[in-house]
């Protein structure tokens, strides 16, 4: 969706002309629209990264630059370059984290989303595209080309019978106006932990993605952490977030947001098993975010899951 040209202290992003099902821009007036909302959207849990948006100008000679003369071809969002041992992914994969940062990190959210005004949801709209969004997981981990259904299977039946279960809980969540637009693909990749911490890349280009249960969201970062070897961090993030406001969900409909991004996860990774985006990273991958599905689901009461996982142990 984008080009990302680094330099020592700086990172520029440049917006392809693109468009798909879940985003356009494909018209210079849409990118400049979509970095504006990307300086916008990011300032509020990254003010100190997300520096600004610039014209992208070309002169007579052909050459490109951003204070000279020339027609304005593109914009640029310029952020300042974080450092990579700092991310909480590699902090995670070094060892090099503890209560305090994750503190400063649970913290910041549950403010963050404290903050946010609630959003007026169409109840049946939102659940649409949940179910939606799930039944094209089903159709692509299903796939004969991808050889993922048979490790599939039982937790895509699961979430299934979960969003049925928890139909009422997740209705009267959104009467409650708990639903909020918050930051969308909240990841360790994503969180930097310096002072003060900084969140980045939200997903500026579409909105529906941002409208989400603050659970679901900070659950979902915890469960990113516990797949890197950090389970000590979600219940902090949970925790903290419970604290400041309230309303957490009960135990399945949390096992459901979780299996439900996993499962998310997994027909991501598998769609970019090609030969131009590193083959052989991505198939193990999906097939991790497959299993961590199962876990999630394994201590609830729903049996589906388990009944697979039986029947593929007994076969081998």
């Amino acid at each position: 969706m984008s080009w990302v040209f680094l330099t020592d202290d700086r990172v520029f992003k440049l917006k392809k002309p693109v468009k798909y099902s879940f985003l356009d821009f494909s018209t210079l007036e849409r990118r400049r629209f979509f970095c504006e909302e990307e300086l916008r959207l990011n300032r509020r849990l990254a003010a100190e990264t997300y520096l600004s948006v610039r014209p992208l100008r070309r002169a007579l000679s052909g050459t490109f630059s951003f204070d000279g003369a020339g027609r304005i071809v593109d914009w640029v969002v310029e952020m300042r370059r974080l450092p990579q041992t700092d991310m909480l992914d590699e902090r995670i994969r070094t060892g090099v984290i503890g209560p305090d940062g994750i503190g400063r990190i649970a913290r910041l959210l549950a403010e963050f989303y404290a903050g946010v005004p609630p959003e007026r949801v169409d109840a049946d709209a939102y659940l649409s595209k949940v179910i939606e969004e799930h039944g094209i997981n089903r159709a692509i981990l299903m796939r004969d080309d991808l050889a993922l259904a048979d490790i599939a299977t039982g937790p895509v039946a699961a979430v299934e019978e979960l969003f049925t279960d928890r139909r009422s809980e997740i209705l009267g969540r959104l009467a409650a106006n708990i639903i909020l637009e918050g930051h969308g693909d909240l990841r360790p990749e994503h969180v930097c932990l310096i002072n003060p911490p900084q969140i980045i890349d939200c997903l500026e280009f579409n909105r529906a993605m941002r409208v989400i249960d603050p659970y679901d969201e900070v659950n979902y970062l915890g469960m990113e952490c516990d797949m890197l070897g950090a389970p000590w961090i979600r219940p902090m993030l949970v925790s903290a977030l419970e604290q400041r406001i309230g309303r957490r969900p009960s135990t399945d409909l949390m096992a459901l947001y979780s299996a439900f991004r996993a499962l998310l996860r997994a027909r991501l990774c598998a769609l970019l098993e090609t030969p131009v985006r590193h083959p052989g990273k991505w198939r193990p991958l999906a097939i991790d975010y497959v299993k961590q599905a199962e876990r999630e689901l394994f201590s609830s009461r729903y049996p589906a899951v388990r009944k697979a996982i039986r029947r593929r142990e007994d076969t081998r």
